[in-house]
């Protein structure tokens, strides 16, 4: 193997961490001298700007005719953001779920994501179709922005209260330079990461799609990754949780949206991707409802499951795309073992929570 490629990963690696810790530092900082939330950053500002590696890709990808390699990310990403991003800084750290995250984003997410899944029934999602995503993108954050006005005082006053997080006027600018700083160093630090991962898996000889599905939406979303950990680690608990959310939806009306409006043809969309890869990007988003509702966080338990989910996911993948003749047993390992084995730890926590918890406590929490 290439030195040259080994470097250039290693480099990739340093420079995610590193932006995910100004773009962090930065975020925080404004949205205390601003009076937005945390939650609001994560889900808008961090969120475009961990994005930014997906519309990269998804835009070149269609100017260069590889449809499934921009699509694969997309979806791939959505899987990764929640399994592998939550998952990962839920297992270091247990995740404090939003009220507002369970009531809006949430819903928004897996509605966002129905409305990709009808779209692409026909094979493709058109010029008109993406304009409609993009406008959609553009009125939730107007909205989630209005919102976080409301939200404003109780904000200052929070930040106000919170060590070593006093309001400082004087130093936007410098914050601000932290953000963009950071965001630029995730990307050119993804780009690499991408880079050299898709020459290894090239060799190999896997698929288009699968590269798209795993190697490249995890590249992509190790801006997701390093920044979601680090605010878990920092304490910046809204930010982490808000920008996986948050990068979900603006990958499905931002990303999808503006890669279908640029095309000629707009996005074409494989059979593969709306038989298996759509709806399990739907099913991954609506298993956050009994974990996030399920006393409001995600726990370290729920962390690990979404770590060993992603797990299976990647090396069903390997399995298709190498050996596809071992597909019906991964299926059955899923439908028979895995799947009642997840219901019953799930169900079981939510009889633990309500034994635990006083009715008045519990009408008030949720």
């Amino acid at each position: 193997m290439d030195y040259t490629v080994v470097l250039l990963f290693i480099l990739g690696f340093v420079c995610v961490i590193a932006g995910a810790e100004l773009l962090v530092r930065g975020a925080a900082r404004l949205a205390i001298d601003f009076g937005i939330s945390p939650l609001v950053v994560g889900l808008t500002v961090v969120a475009y700007g961990t994005s930014a590696p997906e519309l990269a890709i998804a835009v070149q990808s269609i100017f260069e005719g590889q449809s499934d390699l921009g699509l694969g990310n997309i979806v791939g990403s959505n899987i990764t953001n929640v399994l592998l991003v939550l998952g990962l800084a839920a297992a270091i750290r247990s995740l404090p779920v939003s009220k507002q995250i369970v009531r809006i984003d949430l819903p928004i997410m897996i509605g966002v994501s129905l409305v990709v899944l009808a779209l692409a029934l026909d094979g493709g999602i058109g010029q008109v179709e993406g304009g409609i995503l993009i406008l959609g993108g553009i009125v939730y954050t107007i909205i989630t922005v209005k919102r976080s006005r409301k939200e404003s005082k109780d904000a200052k006053i929070d930040a106000l209260l919170a060590p070593d997080a006093k309001p400082d006027h004087k130093h936007r600018a410098l914050h601000a330079f932290y953000v963009v700083a950071g965001l630029i160093v995730l990307v050119f630090g993804s780009n690499w990461l991408v880079d050299s991962a898709v020459i290894i898996a090239t060799s190999l000889g896997v698929s288009e799609l699968i590269i798209g599905l795993t190697v490249i939406a995890i590249g992509t979303s190790l801006p997701e990754v390093a920044t979601t950990v680090v605010a878990g680690i920092k304490g910046e608990l809204d930010i982490a949780v808000g920008n996986a959310i948050g990068s979900n939806i603006m990958n499905l009306l931002i990303v999808l949206g503006l890669s279908s409006a640029v095309g000629s043809g707009g996005m074409p969309v494989s059979s593969d991707v709306v038989i298996f890869d759509l709806p399990l990007m739907i099913g991954v988003a609506v298993l956050c409802i009994p974990v996030f509702v399920n006393g409001l966080e995600l726990s370290r338990w729920e962390g690990a499951l979404f770590l060993f989910y992603f797990g299976f996911y990647v090396f069903y993948l390997t399995m298709k795309s190498l050996r596809p003749e071992s597909l019906d047993v991964l299926n059955m390992l899923f439908l028979y073992v895995f799947l009642p084995i997840t219901i019953i730890l799930i169900l079981g926590s939510f009889v633990k929570i309500k034994s635990e918890v006083k009715p008045e406590d519990l009408g008030r929490k949720l």
